[in-house]
Parts: structure tokens; sequence; C-alpha cells
């Protein structure tokens, strides 16, 4: 494929550590880096090494392999023009072509585990006298923020044959090199790099950088190598007679098995599951977001459940069952020192949700799933749906209607969650239409053996199809009782009415409405790459998601598309049709091949966040995201399969 500026690859180190970049080699974000590790996985994420200056001289001269933007404006060197390839699979590989004929290939992965980022170099066209030589950019800071010149950065390196160490900062993790070179130490600030994606987003975007030396290899008497890693790590300490090229030929055999098999959404959906201590989580998505509640449980269902990786969705859903408290579940994993927020109405049922699938899954994969594991899962859905019926937090509560209530003036309780300032943008305070269809199936699944549930969920059905149907308009209202206002509602064209039809376990509607719910959404909402969150005729509709932090938090559910929402339609797309064989493989080509389209573009290999709402759809947001590569795999490998 084509090297460019708008498409992103990803290495991830399983640990919420990863190296990242644009496929041009230009960093347009402060996120992209070479060595970015979690100090605690998967949280406490460090920028170490951010990047290199890298150039070859042969015969014929001196020509640059990389490209820097600086401010303002200004991009050098000019090594983005030689690249004339870039391929993503099994790792990320460039080549490039010099002016003089020469072929040289770029190869760079990150070995899982080790906490390190391997790249290497080789003539593709065998000469004499050609040298490489590579600077490296090192900062020591934290993930979101930015680095600038100062005193305190340590140049000092200390050199012992194949490895160079850096110490730039007390209490950050050193930095370790390995390499087959020579290095040379020069000391240089490299100042006013400019982040072209942080200045869209009204942020900050320069930083400056320290680069401590030069390594250079002799490129015609072999292939370059070059690991960073941090200092503690397992490349700390090889083998007494292992050499640099040893470990980079174990691993690059390890990473090709490691990699081989599976399609390539399910490859890239190893990128989310990371260890936090000895439990796993799930990355909500890269580069900036860590483990979040509802992602995890929406995201496992296709990244661990429908590719088999049971044992993942196990440590992933006991970790969380021990976080619960009054029936609710934290909306994120904070970073250390942050108390975690318990303001998520939908995360506890979509866990129930899970737990489901994966009990269900592993019965039928004849899975072992311990007495002592079922115990802790089944005692924390039963502790979730009797702190929701009873009453818990920001006035969540079974209501004599048999639905859930919930809602607080000034929390965002669902998924659409963005606030502007004080403003929350989407309160939905009352009873959301997903809520209900959420606690409806989770009673559903927390019924047997429990009596008084299977009222409440009589109840509720009842009341669900009675109240919220529009039957004017052939859809269901987004929120009735709006604001604790009984009889009101809230009849905004959104897709939140899907998972009454799609998504979940069981279906809360059937027959000619549902059909009429499906056939509105799909006219109304659909896009190539997934449902628009408010429907274009709306008021209040923002067809684009671009400009500053409010800017973009105001559009964020006002017609914003979302990728994850394919899954629940597409569900009940098919369900609709009868689940034939037929509509599986019309909507495998209708809906689900236009979305697998985009993994060559914006993060290769994977799903967007999010997309402008209007053609063409422009991709948005995190580049790599979790439920959106794991409802896509869902889709592939369970609600289509034939």
């Amino acid at each position: 494929m084509k090297a460019s500026l708008d498409s992103e690859w990803l290495e991830a180190d399983g640990e919420g550590g990863y190296a990242s970049g644009t496929t041009a080699g230009i960093r347009t974000r402060r996120y992209h880096a070479l060595l970015l590790m979690a100090t605690t996985p998967p949280t406490g994420r460090m920028v170490l090494v951010n990047g290199f200056d890298a150039w070859i001289t042969t015969a014929a001269g001196t020509f640059a392999l990389s490209s820097q933007k600086y401010a303002p404006d200004v991009t050098h060197p000019d090594g983005v023009q030689r690249i004339t390839r870039f391929e993503p699979e099994p790792w990320p590989r460039w080549t490039y072509r010099l002016e003089d004929g020469t072929v040289v290939e770029q190869e760079l992965f990150v070995s899982p585990g080790a906490r390190a980022t391997v790249l290497a170099w080789r003539l593709v066209t065998p000469a004499a006298g050609v040298t490489l030589v590579a600077r490296p950019f090192l900062s020591g800071r934290d993930h979101h923020a930015l680095h600038h010149e100062n005193a305190a950065f340590r140049f000092e390196a200390v050199v012992s044959h194949e490895r160079v160490t850096w110490e730039p900062y007390p209490d950050v993790p050193g930095i370790l090199a390995r390499s087959n070179a020579d290095y040379a130490h020069q000391p240089e600030w490299y100042r006013h790099f400019q982040y072209d994606e942080e200045r869209a987003r009204g942020l900050d975007f320069t930083e400056d950088l320290a680069s401590p030396g030069t390594f250079t290899w002799d490129l015609s008497g072999g292939e370059a190598v070059w690991i960073l890693s941090t200092t503690g790590s397992d490349t700390d300490s090889p083998l007494p007679d292992d050499t640099v090229t040893d470990i980079v030929s174990r691993w690059r055999i390890d990473e090709a098995v490691r990699r081989s098999g599976p399609s390539r959404l399910a490859r890239s959906a190893r990128a989310y599951v990371v260890r936090r201590g000895t439990a796993k989580s799930i990355i909500a998505g890269y580069p900036w977001f860590t483990d979040w509640s509802r992602d995890t449980f929406i995201a496992m269902r296709g990244l661990c459940l429908a590719t088999g990786q049971l044992r993942d969705a196990r440590d992933i859903l006991i970790e969380w069952a021990g976080m619960a408290s009054g029936g609710m579940l934290p909306n994120y994993v904070p970073d250390v020192g942050e108390c975690p927020a318990y303001n998520s109405v939908d995360a506890p049922l979509w866990f129930v949700i899970a737990v489901h699938d994966f009990i269900a899954a592993a019965r039928s994969r004849r899975w072992p799933l311990s007495r002592t594991d079922r115990t802790t899962l089944r005692a924390a859905v039963n502790a979730i749906l009797d702190d929701y019926e009873h009453g818990t937090r920001y006035g969540i509560h079974c209501d004599a209607d048999g639905l859930l209530s919930a809602g607080a003036p000034g929390v965002q309780m669902t998924w659409m969650d963005a606030r502007v300032g004080d403003r929350v943008v989407t309160p939905r305070i009352g009873k959301p239409v997903e809520i209900q269809a959420l606690w409806l199936n989770a009673l559903r699944i927390g019924s047997p053996g429990a009596r008084h549930r299977r009222t409440l969920l009589h109840t509720g059905m009842q009341s669900f199809r009675s109240r919220f149907w529009n039957d004017a308009a052939g859809y269901l209202h987004d929120v009735i009782d709006v604001d604790h206002r009984a009889g009101t509602a809230d009849s905004s064209f959104r897709p939140n009415q899907i998972l009454a039809v799609g998504g979940l376990p069981f279906s809360l509607l059937a027959g000619e409405c549902a059909k009429k719910l499906v056939d509105a959404v799909e006219a109304r909402l659909l896009t190539p790459m997934g449902l628009r969150s408010l429907a274009p005729d709306d008021s209040s509709y923002m067809a684009h998601y671009d400009g500053n932090e409010h800017a973009r938090d105001a559009a964020y559910h006002q017609g914003t598309v979302w990728p994850w929402l394919m899954g629940p339609f597409v569900e009940a797309w098919v369900r609709v049709r009868g689940g034939t064989a037929a509509a599986k493989r019309e909507a495998r080509e209708r809906f689900l091949a236009p979305l697998l389209r985009h993994l060559d573009e914006a993060g290769v290999g994977h799903i967007s966040e999010i997309a402008d709402g209007d053609a063409p759809f422009t991709p948005r947001g995190c580049p790599f995201q979790a439920w959106s590569v794991g409802e896509a795999l869902r889709l592939d490998l369970d609600v289509l399969a034939e």
C-alpha cells in the first residue's frame, strides 16, 4: 500500500504500551513513538523514545530515509519521498528507493512481554560501501504531555559492547539500546517538532526532543539491527552468548509464528487484550484510552469469545467482578492516584451480558469453567440485579412498571456520555431505550431460580412494548419519563433503539414492529462505517467531528458515526429476515464488507472509533478502537457464520 500521513500503524506490547506512527514515517501525534511503555500495566504510560532520523551514504552521496515536521510547517529531511511501498503484514515494513538505484528495506515490530521495539534495515540491492546512520529522539514524559528543552535532561550514556544506556530523568525508566552499530556520543536538542493532528484537535502541538548521539552501521556487511527497550527488561539481561542479531532472529521467528493463522482482523484483536496485574483487561482504544468497563464487555464478545480466547475472557470478567461497588462497576480503571468513577448505568448490565455469553461459549466449546469461577460470576451478576432493582447511585432503580430509571443532573450515565464544560450534551435522564433492552435481557439471564425476577421481566416487557413504541412514526422513543417526569418522551431518532432487536441475546420486539424499526434505522442512520448517532434531519445534527475539544465533544453523539453499532444493526437486520443463510450472505456483502475495507485506512488493520456523519465519512477519534474491532469480529465469526 502507499505510505500516507492519513494512515497509522500500531505495534502493541500486551501491557498497554506500544509503538505507533504514520505509514509515511512523520509523527503527527504526541502519542506517536518508538518506545512507549506502561509503568503500571496497562496504565502509567510514558514515552521514552519518540522517533529517529536515519540516512544512508553510498558512493553517490547521502540520502535521508526519515522526515520530521517542524514548526512552522517545515518538513525536513526529505526521506518520505523515497518510500515506494509500505506493507503492514506481518508487521510494518517500508521499502525505500534512493536516487542512485539503491533499495533499502526497513522493518519494525514489538515483541510482546519484552517491552522492546525492534528495527532492522537491509540492502535489497547489495553494494559495497553503504552505511546507515540513525539518531534517536528521546523524552521521558507522560504520553498525554509534551516535552520541552530543559537543563535537567541527562544526556550521559553508558556504553558497553552492543549496549547503550541512558537515564534521562530520575524516577523515569531508563532506556536501553542494543545494536550491532558503532555509537558516537553527540548530544543535541531538536526543537519545535510539529504534530498536525494535535493542532487539528485544538491542543498544544510542538515539542523539543533530546538526541544523545548517533548509531552507524556498515549496511554492506549485513543487516542492521536496533533493539530499543528499558533497563530491567528482558533485553537487559540476555543469555551470555546472545548477540543482538541472535535475539532479533529468534524474536522474528517467534513473531511470525504468533501472527500466522487467523484473519487479519483477528490478529489485530490481540492488541487490545492486555495484562492488568496477574489478570487481563481490554484497552478501549489506542492511543489515549485505558480500560473502560462498558467498552470491555462489548468488545470482549468479539475479541475473546468469537475468537475462542476463553481464558482471556475468564480473566477479564473475574478481574472486573472484583471491582463491583453497590451493584456498579467503575466507568474506567484510572491511572495511579485517581479515584474510580462509578457513573455508568449500562456497564454493569453489559457485564451481565458478557458473563452470559462467556458461559454459553464455554459450554459450547466444552471449555472447563471451575465451580469457583462460576460462583464468583454468578454472585456478581446477582449483586448487580439486586442493587439495580432496589436502588443504587444516581437514582438507578427499578420502577413500578418494571423498567429501569436512572440519571441525575450533571452526570452522564449512558454510553452517550459527552460533556462540554459543565453541560452534559445528551443527558438522557429517565428511562433510555437501550438501558431497558439491557435491563430486561439481564433480568431474563438472572431469572432462573428467582421467581420475583420473572415477574419483573414480565411487567417490564409489557411496559416496554406499550410505552416505547411510537406507532405514528414506526420506531421507538429514545427516552421516556424524561428527567423523571412521568409520561414524557424524547423521540429523537437515535441508534440506541436497535438494541431492542439486535446486539443482545434476546430481542424485545418481533414481527412487523421489529422490521419497521430496523428498516427505519437503515434508511436514516446507516453509513458504510456504522450508524449515525442522530438522524441527519434533526435540528441538532452535526455532520462533522472536528475542531477543538468543545466542538468535538458537542458533535460526539449528535450525528457522528459509530462503527461498533454495525454489530447490533446487522444482527437485528438478519434476525428480522429469519436468520437464514441467504440473509447472512447478503448482510456480509452489503454491510460487513464495506466496513472491512476500512482496514486499509486510518489505523491500518483496525477499525476507527468514529467517523463523520456526512460523506465521505472521514474516520475520526482513536484510529484503533476495541469495540469497533470486536463487533466486526463478532459479526464475521459468529452472527454471520453459516
